[in-house]
């Protein structure tokens, strides 16, 4: 259930909302990762503050998946050269647990540098949303 969620469209949007959210490529309604070819850039998606308001966009690659419920993003950005984010969702005995790992290496020295900021934010709200929609263990 957990991957299913984590892996669509609709999961990502509800994890970023309300601080961003993320427009779907042409073609990709209803698309979720594991539906993705491997090493090719499947579409542009248009990063927005608060919902509407175009900051940054993700030029979408998704590199690897697996083993289990695994993948590994390898994507460019307007602000960023390099993005790389993997996901792995851990079955366990009373729920799942949901770790990324990300780097990233920016266009501009500075953009780096707030990312470090922004990506910390951006990854502690989407997994405090996620513990409020399914729960965390005890």
């Amino acid at each position: 259930m957990v991957w299913g969620e984590v892996t669509a469209i609709d999961g990502v949007n509800f994890e970023l909302m309300p601080l961003v959210r993320m427009s779907v490529p042409d073609g990709l309604a209803g698309a979720r990762i594991d539906d993705l070819p491997l090493h090719q850039c499947v579409g542009r998606s248009w990063i927005k503050l608060f919902g509407f308001l175009p900051v940054d966009y993700d030029d979408l690659v998704i590199a690897e998946r697996g083993p289990g419920y695994r993948f590994f993003e390898k994507s460019s950005m307007m602000t960023q050269s390099r993005w790389f984010h993997e996901r792995r969702v851990e079955p366990l005995p009373d729920g799942s647990r949901v770790i990324d790992r990300l780097s990233w290496q920016g266009r501009v020295v500075p953009f780096g540098a707030m990312y470090r900021i922004a990506v910390a934010v951006l990854f502690g709200h989407r997994h405090s949303r996620l513990r409020r929609r399914f729960g965390t263990l005890e």
